[in-house]
């Protein structure tokens, strides 16, 4: 660059350093070279995010960022003190092409796919969950902590001053990245001189593989708090003398990763937009591991559904005790945010989880959605991790959870109890532990706390109108009389992952409304479902409705039935909604004398055929 451009590149910096003068300029650029966001992106060597949130004024580029829109400004003949009028036509331009300004997770989400897919196939994409999550999770660590080195660039003058500051004090970073985690070192675009071992022979790898276990185990004991989060994995694991992932695969990821567009630092993604597209792999993932996918994952709309029917407060305690990978607690979260947008107190997140693997996922989840969620693994039944200093389960304002469907129990294993759930709280269920579930969850809530989970629809069904005692019905009794049940709701089929069946929304309350008291509001959602490959969803707009409509407790012809205390115990306690509310299609509903009166005609013409066949057969004889 010649002397004259630096300072003309110089001189137009000094006159963009407001948000509003930099968006400004970025809308100019795109007017005068006739560039869409994603385009513009491209030029600049960013994400398209980063774009979008610049425009938007949400977050100012830094330094190395400035120069180069600078340098584009000024090769696209941009004046830096009157930009404005060329934003202006932007916005019309867009306007006039009813051009989206949201940004899209599309392109990233398809990314994150392909990268798995190209492993093996989009047919054993799935299995290598374990692998290519830490391996976005290490992608993220590390921009965010090249983001938070060039802070301190700005500040101490000199990259290596910068390095060494935050080498000599990690708690200046959100987190502490050792050289051969870096992702400019992992993907060979930078050099690492490796150190020797005691007997002065090289510590560097093989491949890739080895490079990558080193580098999440290096992360770990730099930052105990991601042990078992980050490096649950083996990169260079092999069966029967074969790499699980062939590291020339493994290098593709890495180079896919490696784009610029899908850079992941804090001024490229936002936490929300990099947590959607975390999800959609989730969910991907999901999709393609059958039974086992209930362990990790409820379908993205049941959770914001379960959200919005909580409708939880800014500050509220809110826990997930077989949270999987936490999306129920982050879909709290963000509900919350949604519901009281100028709020800058976040809810308090705890979950338990026993898998390694799904605990892992989980604290993930929530550092890549930048929220505080506190995981403890263990058996929740078993061994409830969150108590009170005097031994006792600790309360929350709100619970959500998918538990395990139909989970075998024995009452025999529960008999003593330590925290009392059982016996106090309508007895010891015997076979399925679906009520088990529901007595630790009024177990977990306060004086004032809600509840929303997840469970087989023959949770609330079995055992009424049976001859013999049942113990499932009897607990259903004993939370009917105490008016402990909000309602129920019954969604669609084949939303879930590892089941084709139906579930129901067991909603708590332990403080009902007024208007609420000893009613029980009984929700039929089946209708409210899009069908898809190879699950079912429930569409966005009907997420909403059907938490309004739930919200407002008032019965709606073929979709809500309140029935009051008595009328459940009438039932027999079967709280089913298919059972109080009908939704059976107009074109199927005849009189029964209409019925009958086809029955009989068609008799009558099956008589003639008979007689006509015999007549032909007899003149064949």
């Amino acid at each position: 660059m010649t002397a004259i451009g630096a300072s003309v590149i110089l001189h137009f910096m000094t006159n963009i350093t407001e948000l509003h003068d930099i968006s400004a300029v970025l809308r100019a650029i795109r007017v005068r070279l006739d560039l869409t966001q994603e385009q513009l992106a491209e030029r600049l060597g960013v994400s398209f995010a980063s774009i979008n949130r610049w425009e938007g004024g949400a977050i100012k580029p830094q330094k190395a960022a400035q120069e180069a829109i600078a340098a584009l400004a000024v090769e696209a003949g941009v004046d830096a003190a009157e930009p404005t009028e060329a934003a202006v036509r932007v916005i019309q331009r867009r306007k006039d092409k009813g051009r989206a300004v949201v940004p899209s997770t599309k392109p990233m989400e398809q990314m994150l796919w392909d990268a798995a897919c190209s492993i093996r196939g989009e047919k054993d994409a799935a299995k290598f969950k374990d692998y290519l999550l830490p391996l976005l999770f290490l992608k993220r660590l590390s921009d965010v902590f090249d983001d938070e080195i060039e802070r301190l660039v700005e500040e101490y003058g000199e990259r290596d001053i910068a390095l060494e500051i935050a080498e000599s004090d990690h708690a200046l970073l959100r987190f502490y990245l050792p050289p051969e985690a870096r992702w400019g070192i992992i993907s060979g675009r930078e050099n690492y001189e490796w150190p020797t071992d005691d007997q002065g022979r090289s510590t560097q790898p093989r491949d890739i593989g080895e490079h990558l276990t080193k580098a999440v185990r290096a992360v770990a004991r730099q930052n105990p708090s991601l042990s078992g989060v980050i490096d649950f994995v083996d990169f260079a694991a092999e069966r029967n003398g074969e790499r699980d992932i062939n590291p020339a695969k493994l290098a593709a990821v890495i180079e896919t990763f490696s784009d610029p567009r899908y850079r992941l630092g804090l001024a490229d993604v936002q936490p929300d937009f990099l947590g959607r597209a975390y999800e959609y792999l989730l969910r991907k993932f999901a999709e393609g591991s059958g039974q086992s996918a209930g362990e990790f994952f409820t379908p993205t709309e049941v959770g914001f559904l379960m959200a919005h029917i909580m409708r939880p407060r800014p500050g509220e305690d809110c826990h997930d005790y077989a949270c999987g990978s936490a999306g129920l607690l982050v879909k709290l979260q963000l509900v919350a945010r949604e519901l009281d947008p100028t709020s800058r107190v976040p809810l308090k997140l705890y979950g338990q989880e026993l898998q390694a693997e799904s605990y892992a996922v989980a604290r993930m989840n929530g550092i890549i959605h930048d929220m505080e969620v506190e995981i403890e693994r263990g058996d929740t039944m078993i061994n409830p991790k969150f108590k009170t200093a005097t031994g006792q389960i600790a309360t929350h304002d709100i619970v959500v959870a998918n538990p395990m469907w139909n989970q075998p129990f024995s009452p025999e294993l529960f008999a003593n109890d330590p925290f009392d759930r059982f016996r106090t709280q309508g007895g010891a269920t015997t076979g399925k532990g679906d009520w088990a579930w529901l007595q630790h969850t009024l177990s977990c809530l306060n004086e004032r706390g809600r509840a929303a989970v997840v469970l087989d629809t023959g949770a609330v069904t079995r055992g009424s109108g049976a001859k013999h005692e049942d113990r499932e019905r009897n607990i259903r009794k004993w939370f009917v009389e105490r008016d402990l049940i909000d309602g129920v709701i019954l969604l669609p089929d084949n939303l879930f992952y590892n089941t084709s069946a139906a579930g129901v929304i067991v909603v708590l309350s332990k403080r009902k409304p007024e208007t609420r008291k000893d009613k029980i509001v009984l929700l039929n959602a089946s209708k409210r479902v899009g069908k898809g490959r190879p699950k079912n969803f429930i569409p966005e707009e009907d997420i909403r409705l059907t938490a309004a409509a739930f919200g407002k407790g008032e019965p709606v012809e073929g979709e809500v039935a309140v029935i009051t205390l008595e009328e459940a115990e009438q039932a027999d306690y079967n709280l089913s909604p298919s059972r109080w509310v009908g939704q059976t299609d107009a074109v199927s509903q005849r009189p029964i004398k209409e019925i009958i009166a086809e029955m009989q005609r068609l008799d009558e013409e099956a008589r003639e055929i008979e007689a006509s066949m015999a007549q032909m057969l007899a003149r064949l004889q």
